[in-house]
């Protein structure tokens, strides 16, 4: 297979960025994930690292090349991500469990499964059209879907910020799956948090995604995002590739020209070869909870601990499964 990937995250006016993104591939299969810290709850950062740690190792340890159900998969990854984050929160004896959104999307043999909790989104456009994109669990979007406000206030409705579903609740999460797609050359994936899309409206990311590369489109949508928001923005990232299909390519990461685009062709890779851009950081919590303007310190000893809890709690849940 063969797509460019381009991922770019900014602060923005906040004092800790509570958003992570990466990607990992073999020579079939592909993982995209976003995750956005929720800033209501304490070390939403955290949760955000977590989950994406815990879904890039099962990944790891499930695409052999390729992940043989994926629709189960991504849910399974996703309760396991929500089961790590409390976890950490009685490892560190936290107040409160640390929060977060997240979306995924798996790609292999041409066909993408997506899936979501809370309201992280995943666009999937095709020639400048929306073909698919998930919808957010909030209350704003609940009362769109009965008619008791207009899409319209989606940016403006005092409850926009009010989530039903994510991980790190008291509760399980819902995981919400997508149907199968059926991915062309061309098509692109946009991942993104909550702080590109309530600021920059649909039309606007398609125009720019339509007459750009995805290199020079979405730093342009991440500068608008900021410059409407001003100086009280949230976190800005996006994560987005443009699938090409199969290649003739014998490459694996060739850097473009522009930035830190990347293209990549996977056919020559061995069957048992991942990468990854998903680092393995994680901290520890202080006593007293609050955040660490530090947060992207970590040490080696941090980083080995926080790697063996995540495959330990991987191991048992693959036994499970079995």
């Amino acid at each position: 297979m063969q797509f460019s990937v381009y991922q770019e995250s900014n602060i923005g006016g906040r004092k800790v960025n509570q958003d992570r993104m990466g990607y990992s591939f073999t020579r079939d299969a592909l993982l995209l994930v976003l995750a956005d810290g929720m800033g209501g709850h304490l070390r939403g950062e955290i949760a955000a690292a977590l989950a994406m740690q815990t879904i890039s190792e099962l990944f790891q340890q499930q695409a052999t090349p390729h992940v043989k159900k994926p629709e189960r998969f991504l849910e399974d990854a996703f309760l396991a991500a929500h089961q790590e984050i409390h976890r950490y929160r009685a490892l560190n004896n936290m107040p409160d469990t640390p929060r977060t959104t997240i979306v995924a999307c798996l790609i292999q043999h041409n066909t993408a499964v997506w899936a979501h909790c809370g309201d992280s989104r995943l666009y999937w456009i095709r020639n400048g059209t929306i073909l698919g994109r998930t919808r957010d669990h909030s209350h704003i979007e609940n009362l769109i879907a009965k008619g008791l406000a207009a899409p319209s206030e989606r940016s403006t409705h005092p409850d926009r910020n009010k989530l039903y579903n994510c991980l790190g609740a008291a509760s399980l999460p819902r995981v919400e799956l997508s149907q199968r797609a059926s991915l062309m050359p061309g098509d692109l994936m946009l991942l993104c948090s909550d702080g590109l899309w309530s600021m920059v409206p649909d039309e606007e990311m398609l125009r720019s995604l339509q007459h750009q590369t995805i290199v020079r489109a979405i730093p342009e949508m991440l500068v608008s995002a900021l410059a409407t928001a001003g100086a009280s923005s949230d976190n800005v990232t996006a994560l987005a590739i443009m699938w090409q299909g199969r290649s003739i390519l014998d490459g694996v990461n060739t850097m473009s020209g522009e930035g830190q685009s990347t293209v990549i062709s996977t056919e020559m890779l061995p069957d048992d070869l991942h990468s990854t851009t998903i680092g393995h950081a994680m901290v520890d919590a202080p006593a007293d909870g609050a955040p660490d303007e530090n947060i992207d310190a970590f040490n080696d000893d941090e980083i080995e601990r926080a790697i063996a809890e995540i495959r330990g709690a991987i191991e048992k849940s693959s036994q499970i499964l079995k």
